[in-house]
Parts: structure tokens; C-alpha cells; sequence
């Protein structure tokens, strides 16, 4: 283990996702501490990757705590320089610290982000900026699944913003990271594999509860960064098509359907009326 290994901590929000995240351990280095955050009572998960993994510490967050706030959570138990984010249905390339480690060195620690480099179309990172070496992207944002966070350079009194319980917190902190002059860097020859697959255990409760949040994280976001107009500019045409949807759904008695569309206007409209997002996947 190098040296800039010995200052990560890695990170991994789960909700039920033991089906899943073994293989997204087994890929991390056993000498590196892991802490996960596991976002519901399941305190059998606790005892049987403890059992198997001696590197994992899980810590059992007793509620849905959601992506921000799980992570602002797992964050404050690192004692590490750098805390690595990552999703649990994630898998590292034997190589990604080692060219983590090379950019680090060639960028003289002057970072706030790095992020692996993503070998599918589940996510990627956007607006290229400057190209070093033909190895190492500055960006504007990255995507959630893999990034690793040097926390000397943030100065917030929350790495996420909390009133995200689901999607763009990662575009959020990129966002503020970059406004407070921040740099965001991809590094290409370091690979990570995400698959893209439900993260959590599949419940018709859960993906109506992921499509009301991505309405409200949606304009919540615009809100946030470019006012009240751009928010209804971006939302409005999404409110009408899922408006035409719930009907459609009503005429053909598609009940899946209408319930999506039910989900995603109420998510919606309580960003609308700036309400906080205050659904749950047990609350439905």
C-alpha cells in the first residue's frame, strides 16, 4: 500500500443493498479502511460483512438517511485526508488507485476532486476544460458513482447539501466547488466499472419514491444555482408530459404507470411550493 493509499477512507451509502456490494469490496484494496453507511435497521448486513471483510466498519443509520446525508454522515467518521465516494454497484480496476496516485502527484495535491474514469454510459463527466498530459480532464462536474474528495480544499459545513435526499447532490457539490474556484480533474487511465443496476433491493415503493425525488431534485437544483425562471423553464415541459401520461394511464388502466406519473407531479409540485423532500420509500 502507497502512501497516498494510506490516507483514503472509502465511503459507500447503501439502502439494502447487500445483493450487491461484495463485489464492490472485494475490488478495494483489504488494507483500506471502508466505511459503510447503511441507510436502513438491517444490523444482520453489519454483522456478516464485519465477519467477512476486517477493513469494513457499517454503520447502521437506523433510517433512510439518503444519499447526501449518508455520505455527510460516513464523511464525518473519516480520519483520512481523502474520502472516497463510492456507490455499491461500483467495481474498481486493479489500476484506479495506482493512476489516482500518479495524477495526484502530477497535480501536486491542487484538487478537490478526482474521479476515476467510467467504462459505460451510466455516467460520465461533462464540459471538458483543460487537458493535461492526455491523462488527467479538468471538468465541471462528475458524476456520483466514484469520486474522491480532498478534504482539505472544501470549506463547507456540509460536503452535500442535505435538502437533496436523491439525485444531482454530486452535480451540487461540483457546482459550489467549482463557484468557490475549486478544480474538479477525471483521470482517464484510472478505471471503474459501474453497472448501472438497482442499487438497492427492487420494490415498486422504491422507484416511485426515486421518480418523486428526481421532480424535486430536479427543480430544487435550478432553483438553487439560476432562480425561480430557469427552474420552471427547465421543469414545465416535464410537468405537462407527465400530466398527458397520468391520463393516458387512466384511459388504458395502466396502474404502474399512472402511479409513476402521479409520483413525479407530486414531487413537483411540493418543489413548487418549497416544500422539503419529505418522501420516503416506507412512507408510501
Amino acid at each position: 500500500m502507497n502512501n497516498f493509499e494510506k490516507k483514503i477512507t472509502f465511503v459507500i451509502v447503501c439502502f439494502k443493498s447487500s445483493h450487491i456490494i461484495e463485489k464492490c469490496i472485494q475490488s478495494i484494496n483489504p488494507n483500506i479502511k471502508i466505511i459503510i453507511v447503511e441507510n436502513s435497521d438491517n444490523v444482520v448486513v453489519k454483522k456478516y460483512l464485519e465477519n467477512k471483510f476486517l477493513n469494513v466498519e457499517v454503520i447502521i443509520a437506523k433510517q433512510n438517511l439518503g444519499y447526501g446525508k449518508g455520505n455527510n454522515f460516513g464523511i464525518s467518521k473519516v480520519k483520512t485526508q481523502y474520502a472516497f465516494i463510492l456507490n455499491p454497484d461500483t467495481i474498481l480496476d486493479k489500476n484506479c488507485l495506482n493512476e489516482l496516485s500518479k495524477a495526484q502527484i502530477d497535480l501536486k495535491d491542487d484538487f478537490t476532486i478526482l474521479a476515476p474514469n467510467l467504462l459505460n454510459n451510466y455516467g460520465y463527466f461533462s464540459s471538458q476544460k483543460n487537458n493535461l498530459q492526455n491523462e488527467i480532464l479538468e471538468v465541471d462536474y462528475v458524476k456520483g458513482f466514484a469520486i474522491l474528495i480532498n478534504l482539505k480544499k472544501i470549506n463547507f459545513d456540509q460536503i452535500f447539501d442535505e435538502n437533496f435526499f436523491l439525485f444531482l447532490e454530486e452535480i451540487d457539490l461540483c457546482k459550489r466547488i467549482k463557484n468557490s474556484g475549486g478544480k474538479i480533474f477525471v483521470v482517464l487511465n484510472s478505471k471503474i466499472q459501474h453497472s448501472g443496476k438497482q442499487a438497492s433491493e427492487y420494490s415498486l415503493n422504491v422507484e416511485l419514491c426515486r421518480n418523486w425525488h428526481w421532480m424535486w431534485s430536479l427543480f430544487y437544483y435550478n432553483y438553487k444555482h439560476f432562480g425561480l425562471f430557469i427552474a420552471y423553464k427547465v421543469t414545465i415541459s416535464k410537468f405537462f408530459l407527465s400530466l398527458f401520461k397520468l391520463f393516458f394511464a387512466l384511459v388504458f388502466f395502466n396502474k404502474k404507470i399512472l402511479l409513476i406519473h402521479y409520483y413525479r407531479l407530486s414531487g413537483l409540485l411540493n418543489a413548487f411550493l418549497k416544500k422539503p423532500s419529505w418522501l420516503r420509500p416506507d412512507n408510501i
